[in-house]
Formats: C-alpha cells, sequence, structure tokens
C-alpha cells in the first residue's frame, strides 16, 4: 500500500493518525488527535485541529480550517469532535466546527460532499450523503441537512433548522424555517416555492413519482383546513407512497423552527 507523503513544510503533531497513501502539502498543520483516512489529500495550507476524522480519499484546498474550537460562546474546552465521511471535496477557505457540550459534542458530515469555497458548517451540524454547498454557504450551529441537499451560493441557514433530503435552497436565501424532504426555498426570508423538480429529474426519479409528489404537495400546501388535517388526508390518501411518506415523517417529526410555507398557496 502506498505510504503517506508529507511536505517539509507541514506540521504532523506525534498523536496524528494518516491512513495509506495520505498526502500533506506544503505548509499544512495538523494536529496530535487527528485522524486522516485512506487517500486523504491535503493540497497546501490547510490547518485540521481537535478530535477530527476525515474519511478516505476527501480532498482538502487551501486555507481550509478544520475542527479548531467552535464558534459558540458558551464553548469552555470540553470534549468535542468533528466527523467528515469519504470522498468528500471540501474547497478553498471552508470552515467545518465541532460540536459542543450543548449539541451532543458532535458535529458530522457525510459521504461524496462538496463544500465549495469559504462556505461553513457550524457546531453541533449534522449532514447527509452527496449535499453540496454552494461558495459562502452559511450553515449555523445544530442544523440537519439531509441527503442529496443543495444550498445555493451566499445562502444563510438559521441554527436549529432542518433541510430535507433532496431540497434545495436558492442562492441568496435566508432560511429561519424548516425545509421539507424535495422542497425548494426562495428568497430572502425564504419561502416555499414549490418542490425541486429539476433536481429529481436529473437524479432519475419516475415522472409518476414526481407526478404523485406534485399532487401531495397541492394537498398539503392548499388553503382548507388545518396543516394538521391535510396532513392526515394525505398520509391516507398516499399511504402506499415511501416518498410522500418522508415529507409527512419530516413534518410531524418536528424541531425547534416552524415549517417553511408557500406564500400564497401551493405553487407546485
Amino acid at each position: 500500500m502506498a505510504e503517506s507523503t508529507i511536505h517539509p513544510s507541514a506540521v504532523v503533531e506525534d498523536g496524528a493518525k494518516l491512513g495509506a497513501g495520505v498526502k500533506v502539502g506544503p505548509f499544512c498543520m495538523v494536529g496530535k488527535d487527528a485522524v486522516l483516512g485512506e487517500g486523504v489529500e491535503l493540497i497546501s495550507h490547510v490547518a485540521v485541529a481537535g478530535s477530527t476524522e476525515i474519511g478516505a480519499r476527501t480532498r482538502v484546498w487551501p486555507f481550509a480550517s478544520i475542527g479548531h474550537q467552535p464558534q459558540d460562546l458558551k464553548y469552555k474546552g470540553e470534549p468535542c469532535s468533528l466527523t467528515i465521511g469519504s470522498d468528500c471535496l471540501i474547497r478553498e477557505g471552508v470552515t467545518m466546527n465541532p460540536g459542543t457540550a450543548g449539541g451532543g459534542s458532535t458535529t458530522t458530515v457525510g459521504n461524496g460532499c462538496a463544500f465549495l469555497a469559504n462556505s461553513h458548517v457550524g457546531h453541533d451540524c449534522h449532514v447527509g450523503n452527496s449535499v453540496i454547498f454552494s461558495n459562502n454557504v452559511m450553515l449555523a450551529g445544530h442544523c440537519q441537512v439531509g441527503d442529496f441537499a443543495i444550498i445555493g451560493g451566499g445562502a444563510a441557514v438559521i441554527q436549529f433548522a432542518r433541510v430535507g433530503q433532496h431540497a434545495f435552497v436558492g442562492g441568496m436565501s435566508g432560511l429561519e424555517n424548516d425545509l421539507i424532504p424535495y422542497g425548494m426555498a426562495l428568497g430572502n426570508r425564504a419561502y416555499l416555492s414549490g418542490l425541486n423538480i429539476v433536481g429529481l429529474q436529473r437524479r432519475g426519479f419516475s415522472r409518476t413519482d414526481i407526478h404523485d409528489l406534485r399532487r401531495a404537495y397541492r394537498l398539503l400546501f392548499a388553503a382548507e383546513g388545518t396543516l394538521v388535517e391535510r396532513m392526515d388526508d394525505v398520509a391516507q390518501e398516499f399511504a402506499s407512497h415511501p416518498i410522500v411518506q418522508e415529507i409527512i415523517a419530516f413534518i410531524r417529526e418536528g424541531g425547534k423552527r416552524s415549517l417553511c410555507t408557500p406564500k400564497n398557496g401551493a405553487d407546485g
């Protein structure tokens, strides 16, 4: 198996664990509690601190700050960790913070994610697999982001918000509520503008699935009745549709934020 290579200008502290084939480029700093999986590459000027684990084949570009003390004024030095999955792309200037005692003490990022330049993952966040953050995305603390979600450039997500899987947050949006799976949020402050139809098509969802989602969406956010009543009706009508049931489960689970809803009824 390939040996790790460390540039002479890099600093890798005693105790750090490097897997086979790791490349640590010029002027990088790897702390004593860091774990770099097989084939990880730190291109240059990357700082990895704290109890941070980076999964196999993940590549990190210059001036990324990974695992440093969380940006939480309540943090008092308690043990905390950051875990990043395999096959991720972490571009220039990205910052990722570990957890805090008040949020479970850990931040997690899934596999196959892409974080473009200067995006931020706050403390105690849990980001799923195959998620894309465009440039300058700001994810505040305690957020959850589902698999295959995309957050557009310059968007901000408020603390404790949930973004469902396959959802899309438009560029420059300010999301201050929970965004349903497969939903699309736009604007400042963001509203639910419909379903992420383009994303669903690109990922191979069938026309039947998309049709059912559109029909369920219109029923959920219609003007008649309360959301609870509409949700019960949709859950019954689409009892055999697992995709629709994911949305129902997301809403019923709830969180600390309200639900992101359309401006004027369901747009579809």
